[in-house]
C-alpha cells in the first residue's frame, strides 16, 4: 500500500471574498499534493472555511443577515475559487458542520481532563480582525494614539469571564519539541521567530468568549463559545474523522504538513501543538509559513484600491498561466509580487515561446511530414543522448528533489533549463532541413524531441495540470504512464511508438498573452 501523505491549507476566514493570498496558498498546496500523488503517495488534501468568531458575527450584523446565512454565502465563494483554480482537494471542510462541533468539543474535553482548562476573567488587548489576543509589549501606538497589533490591526481592551488554557505549562515541552524536530517549523526565519516568542515566556490563553454566541459551545458551559482558534485548528482532526478512530484517522494522522500564511504561524506552531500535547494526540510533522503576495510590491488594501479577485486574474490570463507565474516567480516561504505586465511577460517567455513553441513545432512537423507516426529508431548521435540526459536529470532528479524540499520555484527553474536545452537542440539539429538531406537523422532527432516533450509534460503536471494533461492526451499517453515512476521506464516510448498511435495536428497549448484592457 502507498505511503500516506496528509496535507492541509489553513482554512479560510470568509468574512470577505477570496483574494490573491487565498488563491496562492491553495495553488501552492495543490501543487505539493499533486506532486506527492505523482510520486506514488496516498495523498489526503484538506481545505475549507473557518466560519465562526466575532468578526463573522459583526460582519453579519452589519449586513443585516444571520451569521449562518453569511457563512453559507461566503463559503461558497471559496469553494468556487478552488474549483476554478483546479484545486484537487479531497475534502472541503466547513467549521459549521455538526461533526466539527463534536470534534472541537472532544479536544476541549480532553484538554479539560488533563487539568489544563480553568475558569477566570480576561482583561487584555484583543484584535477582532486577527481574532487574536496580544500582550502589551507586542503593541505599537499609531500616530492617532490608537493601539495596534504587530500586524497593524486595531486592538481593543476587552474584559469578560473566560475559560483559560494553561499555555504556560507547555513552554518547555514546546521548546524541547522544536529542538528535537528542527524541521517542525519552516522556513528557518519562521522557526526563529516562534522560538524567540516562546523563549520570552508564555501566558495562559483565553479560549472562550461570552460576549457573543456565534461559535462552538463550550462543553458543560453553554454561556461560552470557544475561542475561534481552538475551533479552527481542530478542523485538521475533524477532516480525518476525530474523535472516532476511523480508518482515515489511523492512516493519515498526524498530518505531514500544514501550509499556512506567515501571519498565523503562532497559532499553528505554538497554540496548536500545545493543545495536542494536552489532549495527548500526536503533533503534525511540519508547519510551513509562506509569505505574502504583494501587488507591484505593495500590500493589498481596499484603501489603495489594489485588491483584485483572483478569479478575474484567472479569466484574464488563464488558470494554468496564473498558477505557473505564482509558483515560478515567488520563492516559497518569502514574499512575492505580481502585476499584469509581469504575468504576461513571464508566461509568454516560458510557456508560449519556450515550452509551448517546442511542443507545437515538433508535433506539427510530425503530423504534417511523418503522417502523424511517432518517430522511432533512425541515425542517433551523441547530441541525442546528451539532451535526454539533461531532461532526465531535470525531470527525475532535480525537480522531484526541489519539490520534496518545498523549493517549488527552484524545481520549475530546473525544468525550464531542460526546456531551453530542447529548444537549442531543435535549432541546432534543424529537422526541417534534415528531411531533405538525411531522413534517418531526422527520425532520430524527432524521436528524441518527442521523448523529451513527454517527460517534460509529465514532470510539470503539478504546476500546470490542465495544460500538461491536454498535451499528454494529444500524445496518447495513458493515465497510468503519467507518474514520476513512469519516467524511469526507458522502454515506454518505443512501446508507444510501436502501438500504431497516430499523432493529430496539434493546437497551440499556450497562445501568447496580450495585456488585458483591465484586470
Amino acid at each position: 500500500m502507498a505511503d500516506p501523505f496528509y496535507i492541509t491549507t489553513a482554512i479560510n476566514y470568509p468574512n470577505g471574498r477570496p483574494h490573491i493570498g487565498h488563491a496562492y496558498e491553495a495553488i501552492a498546496t495543490d501543487a505539493i499534493a499533486r506532486f506527492q500523488r505523482l510520486m506514488g503517495r496516498d495523498v489526503f488534501f484538506l481545505t475549507g472555511t473557518d466560519e465562526h468568531g466575532l468578526k463573522m458575527a459583526q460582519t453579519a450584523r452589519n449586513r443585516g443577515v444571520e451569521p449562518a446565512a453569511l457563512a453559507e454565502e461566503m463559503s461558497s465563494y471559496f469553494r468556487e475559487m478552488d474549483q476554478r483554480l483546479n484545486i484537487s482537494c479531497d475534502r472541503f471542510i466547513r467549521t459549521t458542520e455538526a461533526e466539527h462541533h463534536r470534534a472541537s468539543q472532544a479536544i476541549w474535553q480532553a484538554m479539560a481532563d488533563a487539568g489544563d482548562i480553568y475558569l477566570g476573567r480576561y482583561e487584555g488587548w484583543y484584535s477582532v480582525r486577527d481574532e487574536a489576543y496580544y500582550d502589551e509589549k507586542e503593541l505599537v501606538t499609531a500616530d492617532s494614539g490608537e493601539k495596534l497589533s504587530p500586524q497593524g490591526t486595531l486592538v481593543e481592551w476587552t474584559v469578560e469571564e473566560s475559560w483559560f488554557f494553561r499555555l504556560s505549562k507547555y513552554q518547555e515541552p514546546l521548546l524541547r519539541h522544536y529542538e528535537a524536530n528542527p524541521d517542525f517549523i519552516r522556513p528557518e526565519a519562521r522557526r526563529n521567530e516562534v522560538m524567540r516568542f516562546v523563549e520570552g515566556g508564555l501566558s495562559d490563553l483565553s479560549i472562550s468568549r461570552s460576549s457573543f454566541d456565534w461559535g462552538v459551545k463550550v462543553p458543560g458551559d453553554e454561556r461560552h463559545v470557544m475561542y475561534v482558534w481552538v475551533d479552527a485548528l481542530t478542523n485538521y482532526l475533524t477532516g480525518v474523522g476525530y474523535p472516532e478512530e476511523t480508518e482515515a484517522y489511523k492512516r493519515y494522522w498526524p498530518a505531514d504538513i500544514h501550509i499556512i500564511g506567515k501571519d498565523i504561524i503562532r497559532f499553528h506552531a505554538v497554540y496548536w501543538p500545545a493543545f495536542l500535547m494536552s489532549a495527548k494526540l500526536p503533533l503534525p510533522r511540519q508547519v510551513f509559513g509562506h509569505g505574502f503576495i504583494l501587488h507591484r510590491g505593495e500590500k493589498m488594501s481596499k484603501s489603495l484600491g489594489n485588491v483584485i479577485d483572483p478569479l478575474d486574474l484567472a479569466s484574464a490570463f488563464g488558470v494554468d498561466q496564473l498558477r505557473y507565474y505564482l509558483l515560478r516567480e515567488v520563492t516559497f516561504g518569502q514574499d512575492g509580487s505580481y502585476s499584469a505586465e509581469a504575468i504576461v511577460a513571464k508566461v509568454n517567455a516560458d510557456l508560449a515561446n519556450s515550452f509551448g513553441n517546442l511542443a507545437q513545432r515538433t508535433l506539427s512537423f510530425i503530423a504534417k511530414n511523418c503522417d502523424g507516426i511517432l518517430p522511432s529508431g533512425g541515425k542517433k548521435e551523441a547530441a541525442d543522448t546528451e539532451l535526454l540526459a539533461t531532461v532526465t536529470e531535470a525531470t527525475r532528479i532535480d525537480m522531484p528533489r526541489h519539490f520534496e524540499d518545498l523549493a517549488l520555484s527552484h524545481g520549475i527553474e530546473a525544468w525550464l533549463k531542460a526546456v531551453f536545452a530542447c529548444n537549442q537542440y531543435i535549432d541546432a539539429q534543424a529537422p526541417w532541413a534534415l528531411r531533405k538531406t538525411d531522413p534517418e537523422r531526422m527520425t532520430a532527432v524527432l524521436g528524441t524531441l518527442v521523448r523529451a516533450i513527454i517527460d517534460l509534460a509529465i514532470a510539470i503536471q503539478p504546476v500546470i495540470p490542465e495544460s500538461a494533461g491536454r498535451l499528454l492526451d494529444h500524445l496518447g499517453i495513458a493515465e497510468d504512464e503519467r507518474s514520476y515512476a513512469a519516467l524511469a521506464d526507458d522502454g515506454r516510448y518505443d512501446r508507444h511508438a510501436a502501438s500504431g498511435f497516430i499523432l493529430a495536428l496539434p493546437s497551440p497549448i499556450f497562445p501568447r498573452l496580450d495585456m488585458p484592457a483591465e484586470v
